[in-house]
């Protein structure tokens, strides 16, 4: 095996990492922010108190491995990554969770790599095939009917918490496909560490602001201890790592496998139903994604 395979593979197995632990992330986050009969943790307080320990343990991080400062250029990107990996998604989803069942969260964020290749394809200023822009409106329309149908409301309308959910999808693609590209020129790890740095002067006052005021359980707190580790740091390590080994493209495509792990895991911890028209759809997204990928892989040639 050549040292481009190995690299390569190595990157793959880094991306699948990555991917187990973000996971997790949205069936733990309903549990910490509890339901409207049952309301826990908020998700504005647990958005940035995962920030904010994150942001600690990045900062023994870059004392420890002597990490030079970011260069000029690289602070736009980072700031960017910090708008959407660090304050977007978090806020958006954890506020979102305490609405919908993790179930119908997981099949809304199917559409996550699509979306992140449509990001990538702007930033790089690559001109992809109208087939691969069809398949992204069409996994558009298959998320955005399932949670019409979904939704509690009379008729077919969307509640505040999709809409929200799929900003929080928007926030991370950017913050993916920024990340990515910054990962060429740094360490990845680096790259999600000096962006919840910083974020620390929001993320630690924030957090203070918005502690409980309530007693909350030892649940809660473990799921946001792990959301603080895990999703908000040591996952972006396992991701960003393996972007920049394997390729963003090639790397990506194991993201397809988020919104089933996250089912299995929603199903089991929450108790929540996993029935027919959730796996439709589900099966839908994912046979779109797939087509779409697929075509973002054979970009046309870049604009001038």
């Amino acid at each position: 095996m050549t040292a481009d395979a190995q690299a390569v593979r190595r990157g793959l197995w880094l991306g699948l990492v990555g991917v187990a632990i973000f996971s997790v992330t949205l069936p733990l986050t309903r549990l910490a922010v509890g339901t409207p009969e049952a309301p826990l943790m908020s998700g504005v307080f647990m958005a940035l108190a995962r920030a904010a320990g994150a942001g600690g343990l990045s900062v023994l991080y870059l004392l420890w491995v002597r990490a030079p400062w970011p260069a000029r250029q690289d602070l736009q990107p980072l700031a960017v990554v910090a708008l959407g990996a660090v304050f977007g998604f978090p806020l958006l989803t954890s506020v979102a969770m305490r609405h919908v069942e993790a179930v119908h969260a997981s099949v809304m964020a199917g559409l996550l790599p699509l979306v992140t290749a449509a990001v990538a394809a702007w930033l790089h200023r690559q001109r992809h095939r109208p087939a691969f822009w069809a398949c992204a409106l069409l996994g558009s329309a298959l998320v955005v009917g399932y949670a019409m149908l979904r939704s509690p409301a009379p008729g077919l309308s969307l509640q505040a918490a999709d809409v929200l959910l799929m900003l929080g999808m928007a926030s991370a693609a950017v913050a993916y496909a920024w990340g990515a590209r910054l990962a060429g020129r740094m360490p990845p790890e680096q790259v999600i560490c000096w962006a919840l740095l910083i974020s620390l002067p929001v993320s630690l006052p924030g957090t203070w602001l918005s502690w409980p005021t309530q007693a909350v359980g030892a649940v809660p707190w473990l799921a946001l201890g792990y959301v603080s580790v895990f999703s908000m740091w040591l996952g972006f390590f396992a991701w960003y790592r393996g972007l920049a080994l394997g390729g963003t493209v090639r790397v990506s495509q194991v993201q397809l496998l988020q919104p089933f792990m996250s089912l299995l895991v929603a199903v089991p911890l929450l108790g929540e139903r996993l029935d027919g028209l959730t796996l439709v759809f589900a099966a839908a997204v994912l046979a779109t994604v797939l087509m779409g990928r697929k075509l973002a892989s054979l970009p046309e040639k870049a604009s001038p």
